[in-house]
């Protein structure tokens, strides 16, 4: 029987770009024309994957749809000290408050530390954002609070809505920096901006080419949890966020000596070149459902785990404009 491996999800890297990050912190590189092949353990349960570093005390099941895969008293614990949940107020390092774009119509505000850079906005699959200022933290939450309040941004946006519009993004770097030009200009006029933040210029960074979403054919469909005993097989054509899309089916020639599995199997990475659509058409998998699974290599054929259609429509944010 082949060895099991656990992953950790997919890591973002400005320079290298997704990678997918097994047991030890094993990365497998993932590029354009990779194929993406592994199951699950047939008879196996999604164990909780603990919180900050430490292993679930109770080893408790978690539900195949979540994506956190945590049990309810590890996602208390992870999030009392999160900084996202407030639960951190006394963090020294400066953070950055950002506007970022998803879509035609989505537009969000955050604040993520100076020191991880853009990360946090590939983590997030933004496909275009700009900084809007930079200070303590405290001064960067209250004006992420301020733009919610009075432009009327949210601060998320859910990722099954950006998948939906990820096949009807505009083609120019200049339209879909468009909103977010509007928005920033609307948001450096408003008053009762606190003294510590320093506003930072308006410069978008466009992330369609890192996220390999330039003529990438459209999903059509999500996996929506992972099974014991099931499968999944594609070329990666695209990955946004935590998102793989996958183009299902046949393997090409291109793609076939290349694997990402489990490091006990993963054979060298081949040169990024033509991106094939497999005969099943792409799908996208959030690598979160990843997590928790033990995982072995699986060959070539069919997706075995529940694929759900979603429709490619336009959403509009009520009041952002």
């Amino acid at each position: 029987m082949a060895q099991a491996w656990r992953c950790a999800g997919l890591r973002w890297s400005p320079a290298e770009g997704p990678a997918l990050i097994w047991d030890g912190a094993r990365p497998s590189p993932l590029t354009w024309g990779k194929r993406v092949s592994f199951g699950v353990v047939a008879g196996g349960v999604r164990q909780c994957v603990g919180a900050r570093g430490h292993p679930c005390p109770m080893r408790a099941a978690v539900p195949g749809r979540s994506t956190g895969a945590r049990c309810e008293e590890c996602a208390r614990l992870d999030r009392a000290h999160s900084v996202a949940a407030d639960g951190i107020a006394d963090d020294p390092r400066p953070y950055r408050v950002y506007l970022a774009w998803f879509g035609p119509g989505l537009v969000k505000v955050g604040i993520t530390a100076a020191e991880r850079g853009p990360v946090r906005l590939l983590e997030q699959g933004a496909v275009c954002f700009s900084w809007l200022g930079v200070g303590p933290l405290m001064a960067a939450r209250r004006t992420e609070e301020l733009l919610r309040a009075a432009v009327r941004v949210p601060d998320r946006v859910p990722y099954a809505v950006k998948r939906a519009v990820r096949s009807t993004l505009p083609t120019g770097e200049e339209e879909r920096a468009g909103e977010l030009r509007e928005v920033y200009g609307r948001a450096v006029r408003l008053g009762d901006w606190p003294e510590s933040l320093e506003r930072t210029p308006f410069q978008p960074v466009d992330h369609v080419r890192a996220f390999g979403l330039a003529g990438a054919p459209a999903a059509h469909g999500e996996v929506s949890e992972l099974v014991p005993g099931g499968s999944v097989s594609g070329e990666l054509v695209a990955a946004a966020g935590p998102d793989l899309h996958l183009a299902v089916g046949p393997p090409s020639i291109a793609a076939l000596s290349s694997i990402a599995a489990p490091p006990s199997a993963a054979a060298p990475s081949s040169a990024v070149g033509p991106r094939p659509v497999g005969r099943g058409g792409v799908i996208v998998l959030d690598t979160r459902l990843l997590r928790g699974w033990r995982l072995v290599p699986a060959g070539d054929g069919e997706v075995s785990f529940p694929v759900r259609q979603f429709k490619v429509a336009e959403h509009r944010q009520d009041g952002l404009f």
